[in-house]
């Protein structure tokens, strides 16, 4: 499954600008919730991540969460995480 989003990666999101509404950008998220959950759950975070990119949604940060859960974007959610404020830290340097 990563060798597929790689593919995804190197030949098809080149010829398109850039558009994605999520930092990281959802092949990317991909990766890492594969590698971090397996390709079953990881898979499972990945679809409803590009669900949730809709022309209407304001996107934002959206990293992969430390601990598996489906909810982990709701309040109630054990596995619930604040979105960082900034993507990176060296992109907050004054």
């Amino acid at each position: 499954m990563g060798s597929a989003i790689r593919w995804y990666q190197k030949w098809i999101s080149p010829l398109s600008p850039p558009r994605c509404r999520y930092y990281p950008s959802c092949s990317a998220y991909a990766l890492t919730a594969i590698q971090r959950f397996g390709a079953f759950r990881g898979g499972l975070l990945a679809v409803m991540r590009i669900l949730r990119c809709m022309p209407w949604n304001a996107g934002g940060i959206d990293d992969v969460p430390q601990r598996f859960s489906p909810f982990y974007r709701f309040s109630w959610s054990k596995a619930h995480e604040e979105p960082r404020v900034t993507p990176l830290a060296w992109e907050s340097k004054e």
